[in-house]
């Protein structure tokens, strides 16, 4: 299994970026999937979850500006980030518990994109 995670960049603050993670295997199950974020210095931190269902958590300092949703028939999770701010700088990292046949249940990491908030 593979998380590939694309849509990081250069954006002004107040500005707006798109990230997607499509995981890629023998996937049999897909449970939560998520984002955290880590920015130089600090420890990783969770930004936003959602259940296979459907049902979606967000952290503080991202409600009301980021939406994380989720396509379960392609197997990917997005962020839409609106009126980005410099201090959600940091290299995102997308995560998602899946069960394969072979390997059970086990969690699942992209290898992160980088987004920078700079004027």
């Amino acid at each position: 299994v593979q998380l590939q995670a694309s849509g990081g960049g250069l954006v002004q603050p107040g500005g707006c970026l798109s990230l997607s993670c499509a995981a890629s295997g023998s996937i049999q199950i897909m449970y939560d999937m998520g984002w955290y974020r880590q920015a130089p210095g600090k420890q990783r931190d969770l930004v936003a979850s959602i259940t296979s269902g459907g049902l979606t958590n967000h952290a503080d300092p991202v409600k009301g500006r980021f939406t994380i949703s989720r396509d379960n028939a392609k197997n990917t999770v997005y962020l839409q980030m609106n009126n980005l701010k410099p201090e959600d700088t940091a290299v995102y990292y997308c995560n998602a518990e899946i069960y394969t046949i072979r390997s059970g249940t086990n969690n699942y990491w992209g290898q992160g994109t980088l987004v920078t908030v700079s004027s």
